[in-house]
């Protein structure tokens, strides 16, 4: 992020901001807290599974985020409170003419809540110059299930992202304890989109983050075993194996209170179906809440 200038993120464009609060009550979850400034909002609370677990759409009305455009988001759960939080459709990046794009999140997570951030994919369009920022603050008992899909072009009208610039922070902490960290500076023009080493000509890329648990050898294994069991019923879509030429890369690891899934492919439809699996086969074992998928999706 030090390579961007905040001259240039301070140029003209749309200015958006949204901060959410989330409380644990008698009645269940609830969202207390709903400020919005610019073209950031939320559409009503939903309780697909229950009054314990909030499900929250982040709508951004424009449909896409322009060159200048600095988008804002924050959510506070307190203790014991459950909220997912997702997006109703994809989230276009548009050509810039130099100005960079931005997008923050903070996420802030207390003891025994659990905050599940699983938006749709991210679109780059040809000449996007995008930064992005993700900050997970989680109390010693708390846990964090997210994700992050990304398209470089559009694919359906025969786009690539040839030109921009690609800016990405993560870190997540536990008690002033570090978890997680990842920093990332693409150039479209660079080597490191066709690199073995990098994104080896694939067109979208996805990483799955599970924060604040410790995932058993059983949990590791199962979820491994979901890509193989997606091929075989032919759900997952044409690209998905993992050897020879043109199909879709995958990895599961697991580190002290982190678990990370990978994909590299051309499909943001496969990617978003095998994350939505490895979901549904995590949340019951650390939550112990069945996968309950968020109404837009069906949409």
């Amino acid at each position: 992020m030090s390579s961007v200038r905040q001259s240039t993120l301070d140029a003209a464009g749309w200015r958006a901001s949204l901060a959410l609060s989330f409380e644990r009550r008698a009645t269940g979850t609830l969202l207390v807290g709903n400020r919005h400034e610019g073209p950031l909002l939320v559409q009503k609370p939903l309780y697909p599974e229950g009054r314990d677990t909030c499900h929250v759409a982040v709508l951004h009305p424009p449909g896409g985020i322009a060159s200048g455009d600095r988008l804002h988001i924050r959510a506070d759960l307190k203790d014991r409170s459950r909220a997912l939080l997702t997006t109703p459709g994809a989230t276009k990046w548009y050509r810039s003419e130099g100005k960079v794009a931005r997008q923050d999140i903070r996420f802030t997570v207390g003891g025994d809540a659990v905050l599940e951030w699983l938006p749709r994919e991210g679109i780059l369009f040809d000449g996007a110059q995008v930064a992005t920022s993700l900050e997970v603050t989680l109390a010693p008992t708390a846990g964090y299930v997210g994700w992050e899909i990304l398209s470089f072009g559009r694919r359906a009208s025969g786009e690539r992202w040839s030109r921009g610039r690609l800016w990405m922070r993560t870190a997540i902490r536990r008690a002033d304890r570090l978890l997680w960290s990842e920093t990332a500076d693409l150039d479209a023009t660079s080597r490191f989109a066709r690199s073995s080493v990098g994104l080896s000509g694939f067109t979208v890329c996805g990483t799955l983050v599970v924060a604040g648990y410790e995932i058993d050898s059983e949990s590791l294994g199962a979820c491994r075993a979901v890509w193989t069991e997606a091929g075989a019923a032919g759900l997952a879509g044409a690209d998905v194996g993992t050897a020879g030429p043109g199909a879709a890369r995958i990895g599961i690891t697991s580190v002290p209170c982190v678990l990370i899934a990978r994909y590299l492919g051309d499909s943001t439809e496969v990617a978003f179906d095998w994350f939505t699996r490895l979901w549904a086969v995590l949340r019951p074992r650390l939550t112990d809440r069945v996968a309950c998928a968020p109404r837009v999706w069906a949409c």
